[in-house]
């Protein structure tokens, strides 16, 4: 058996190429979009994996996929359960439904009602809470006592960051003339984790980008300690979310570094993507963009690989008019 990497974590590449063939069949293999007017603002050659067009509308399918798939059929009988705010609700419902058996997300109060909507369209059950962490949490283990539903966390949980890992491995599979870095989003850090571990075997830098309000991965990066706790405040609902355990393990161990925006920068690059990309992405996908026209520094000369996360925004509620 080979030995695992002498980083000293569990996951590895390999986890993240086994997690990408046992979930092809299950998802889409996104593509990657290019614009000759961001690359030239921009001073680097800009490759986007539109995850917004992915199966719920967010890279979230891909860890909720691994994760469902992985259960013995005994422990899948008894059904699923995760506390979601909306993408990995969504996901894990789709999935649940595609191997035919249950799912609960206890989803708090004050959720995305386009991404609430999404969980019920996949037949899972939905149970609301407080909007507090310790609502969700002792709201599932409450669940889980009277059922036996099996526990998939939103990210920090090894299949799903093998599983979010696979976004990065399509596209640097893809992009034959290579990369010299990858970016991505950071809330709970699964997506981050996951990318890092394809970045370290490929010796790519990666990095992360962060709202300035929910900026807990950069201060626990900073300090070396994990910030458990934060009031966020962002538009940016898919990353209020704190950096789960095993994430924060991985990104300190192989993540450049985390990069922070505003609400306004992300509101306007979400706008930019429309306007130029023609694609709809919810501002914790936008982030990403607006970290390369804030730091233009770190990305000027290089090929960068930029993951789109997600598209799931209602359109009733587009926040472009936060720039008038």
């Amino acid at each position: 058996m080979a030995l695992r990497p002498k980083h000293g974590l569990n996951l590895d590449i390999r986890d993240v190429q086994a997690a990408s063939e046992r979930i092809r069949p299950h998802i889409h293999h996104t593509p990657v979009v290019t614009s000759s007017r961001l690359d030239a603002e921009s001073g680097a050659r800009l490759f986007f994996k539109c995850e917004n067009l992915q199966k719920a509308g967010a890279f979230k399918s891909r860890g909720a996929c691994n994760a469902v798939y992985q259960l013995p059929p005994e422990v899948a009988a008894r059904g699923v359960i995760t506390h979601s705010s909306g993408n990995h609700g969504a996901a894990l419902a789709r999935a649940a439904q595609l191997r035919g058996i249950g799912a609960t997300i206890v989803v708090p109060t004050n959720a995305n009602p386009v991404k609430k909507a999404a969980i019920a369209s996949y037949g899972a059950l939905i149970v609301e809470c407080e909007p507090t962490l310790e609502a969700r949490e002792s709201g599932v283990a409450k669940i889980v006592e009277e059922t036996g539903a099996h526990l998939v966390p939103p990210y920090d949980d090894d299949r799903i960051i093998a599983g979010q890992g696979t976004a990065a491995l399509e596209m640097v599979r893809d992009i034959k003339d290579g990369l010299d870095l990858l970016l991505v989003p950071v809330g709970g850090g699964g997506l981050l984790a996951g990318t890092s571990l394809v970045g370290a075997d490929r010796g790519l830098a990666v990095f992360g980008a962060e709202p300035e309000g929910a900026d807990d991965a950069y201060r626990s990066l900073a300090t070396g300690i994990r910030v458990t706790e934060q009031v966020p405040k962002t538009v940016a609902d898919g990353l209020r979310t704190t950096l789960g355990q095993r994430n924060f393990e991985i990104i300190q161990m192989l993540v450049s570094g985390i990069l922070r925006v505003s609400d306004l920068e992300t509101v306007a690059a979400m706008k930019r993507l429309w306007t130029r990309l023609k694609l709809v992405v919810e501002p914790s996908s936008a982030v990403t963009y607006a970290a390369i026209t804030r730091y233009p520094e770190v990305f000027q000369g290089r090929r960068v690989g930029v993951v789109l996360s997600g598209g799931n925004i209602d359109p009733d509620d587009l926040p472009f008019n936060a720039l008038s």
